[in-house]
Order: C-alpha cells, then structure tokens, then sequence
C-alpha cells in the first residue's frame, strides 16, 4: 500500500489503532482514508488524501477538543516520501527535500529502524553530506526523518512539532 502517515500504537492493538486511525481520519474530512497493519508490531500506515502535515494539524486539533478520541493512538508521523529501502535511494531523496531547509535553519538527521541491517551511521553519512546549513542535535529547526520499516523506508523533512504525539500532548505520563 501506498502510504502517506506511519501511526505508532500499543503493541498488540494494531487492529484497533487502524479502526481509530480510519475513524479520526474521517473525522477531519478524509473522504477515504486507508489504513492498514504492518508486519512491525505496534506500527500501522495510513494514507490520507489529506496534505500528511494538514491531516497532523488537524489531529492535534481534534486531540485538543476531544481527546477521549484518541485511545490507541500513539504517534501520528507525517511522510513526504516512501522509497525501497537502498542507501543511495534514500540518499538522493533525503537530499531532494532537504532543499526545504533554510538558509538559517538548523537541522538533524533522526533514523528509525526496524526490520534491517543497514547502519544508522551509514545512513545518515550518506544524508547529511548533501546538506549544507547548521547541524543541532537538541534543539533542530528541521529534522530529517528516515523511518526505515524492512523494504520500504519513509523520507520527510520536518519540523519537530509536525509529529503529533498523543501521549504528551494529553499531558499523561
């Protein structure tokens, strides 16, 4: 499936973070969400014929006025782009979005893995040289995000707060 949104859960309740995830969806004027499992436990995608980001503020938006929506719902990422899972593949796309950092902003390379033995050092390597601006690992203006899940690997060039994340935002511990 194609895939726009990687939605994190509770290991164990896939089937009923994509029932929410396709419900939510709907909720924010998604006509047509799709949703589906992944063979990583506590991980499902979606796509949204939402804009990924829009869809993301949205969702805080909903999570603001009711967050009894949210119950299985971890983390809400937005994706620019999903490619086989190859260095020189995410490479050059890595390089292609990261042109949307600025000339003054900062940036770090974030790499999640799961399912493949390539080498986080390697990956961003091969990332980082293609980007020329200012490297801060606490407090970046932009990150890049490689989310690699086996064969496919997930691109986005974002700012910290396009990532909802429903637990903090609810202000639980």
């Amino acid at each position: 499936m194609d895939f726009n949104l990687i939605i994190s859960c509770a290991r164990g309740m896939e089937s009923d973070a994509c029932s929410e995830a396709w419900f939510l969806l709907g909720e924010i004027g998604d006509k047509d969400p799709k949703v589906e499992k992944t063979e990583i436990s506590g991980l499902i995608i979606a796509k949204t014929s939402l804009d990924p980001f829009r869809a993301v503020h949205k969702l805080r938006e909903m999570l603001k006025r009711s967050p009894e929506e949210f119950r299985y719902i971890f983390r809400v990422i937005p994706l620019q782009a999903v490619i086989p899972t190859r260095v020189e593949l995410i490479e050059k796309v890595a390089a292609e979005l990261s042109k949307r950092i600025g000339e003054k902003e900062t940036f770090r390379v974030t790499v999640k893995k799961r399912h493949t033995e390539l080498s986080t050092k390697k990956i961003i390597e091969a990332v980082a040289k293609h980007i020329d601006r200012k490297v801060n690992l606490e407090k970046p203006d932009k990150i890049v995000l490689i989310e690699v899940m086996g064969k496919v690997t997930g691109v986005s060039v974002i700012k910290p707060d396009d990532i909802l994340s429903v637990v903090k935002e609810k202000g639980e511990k």
